[in-house]
């Protein structure tokens, strides 16, 4: 199955490369050149499909728990100053996604929109320090019933030039459904209460609507086992 935002592309990729085909096929004489541009078309296809790939997944929905809102590795994890929504410290936690990955993004808990932004922004490479600030990017903030407000913004890479969200403010959402779509190369940044148990590690593979991220900690569990 395939993304909705990516029919109409794969649709007009499919046409683009017939006639090239069939132009190479009563056009061109030299037998390898034909062959290469015909070759070249086929990878062409074959890559556009991969991209925009929507596998389905189960998620098992969990008011305990964060999913995965995409497929990629962790590559932060770490106590920040949130400045755009919360204005305090949260718990970050950064996945990339190659050109590679499913670029599906997906809600990873069930609640109520609470807040939703796009913002225009340059093209630095996913993983450069600055790119959760200055890239193009988009902001959600979900309000769960367990972890109270949560919020993740999809980010631009160098190679991205569309960022599709979903996800409008006052609606229900369920965790696992698509909630946006980023074009090759890209990162999505989720920050948390400090006080969530982290479930994964640096350089780790996860998957979207099926890897945990982080777990509730009830205060008042934590507090019986301090003591």
């Amino acid at each position: 199955m395939f993304h909705r935002e990516g029919q109409k592309i794969i649709l007009f990729s499919f046409c683009l490369v017939g006639i090239s085909v069939i132009l190479a096929h009563y056009f061109i004489d030299i037998s390898w050149l034909k062959l290469t541009v015909q070759l070249l078309g086929l990878v062409a296809m074959v890559a556009i499909l991969q991209f925009f790939r929507n596998p389905k997944r189960l998620a098992i929905k969990n008011f305990d728990e964060i999913l995965s809102p995409v497929d990629g590795k962790v590559v932060v994890i770490e106590e920040v100053f949130e400045k755009e929504y919360f204005k305090e410290k949260r718990r970050q936690v950064s996945i990339f996604m190659s050109p590679t990955n499913v670029h599906v993004t997906r809600y990873p808990a069930s609640g109520t929109i609470s807040f939703s932004k796009y913002h225009p922004g340059k093209y630095l490479l996913a993983w450069h320090p600055k790119a959760s600030e200055e890239n193009e990017r988009t902001t959600v903030v979900i309000k769960t019933p367990k972890f109270g407000e949560i919020l993740y913004r999809q980010i631009a890479g160098a190679m991205a030039r569309r960022i599709v969200n979903y996800a409008e403010k006052g609606e229900s959402v369920q965790q696992g459904d698509d909630s946006g779509f980023i074009k090759f190369g890209s990162r999505v940044d989720l920050f948390l209460p400090l006080d969530s148990q982290i479930n994964v590690k640096l350089n780790q593979k996860v998957k979207g609507a099926q890897t945990c991220i982080a777990t509730f900690v009830d205060p008042n569990e934590k507090e019986e086992i301090t003591y």
